[in-house]
């Protein structure tokens, strides 16, 4: 991956979570990694475990961000976080719900669009 590309999607992982943070959410963690993948941010909102993928593009000419979510990438996340809920028991008895938010444009100052319940957990 290109330093350019990393440090954008760095930048649109923080844009993210401050907008989530606004908006009353509890960052738990950023960019957890296993086997199975990577959970971009992994927050709380109340008594629910928030699993959010992070997607941006430069431009919204060419694919929606939130396109790129396919279902191969669902599975992969359900996949990361079933291992994140196994080696954190604490977290394994609430409620779980899998976001995107899509950032086109500049990260900091683009289009931000939060879809809540993006897909669901299986």
């Amino acid at each position: 991956m290109s330093r350019d590309r990393q440090r954008r999607g760095q930048q649109a992982e923080i844009a993210a979570e401050t907008y989530l943070c606004r908006a009353g959410l509890h960052p738990l963690a950023r960019n957890w990694r296993c086997r199975q993948g990577e959970l971009d941010l992994i927050m709380r909102d109340g008594e629910t475990l928030v699993i959010v993928e992070v997607r941006s593009r430069a431009s919204r000419n060419f694919v929606d961000p939130r396109d790129t979510v396919n279902p191969a990438k669902q599975r992969r996340l359900v996949r990361a976080t079933r291992h994140l809920l196994a080696t954190r028991p604490a977290l394994a008895h609430q409620p779980i719900r899998f976001d995107v938010v899509a950032i086109s444009g500049d990260p900091g100052s683009g289009e931000l669009a939060w879809i809540r319940n993006a897909f669901p957990a299986e």
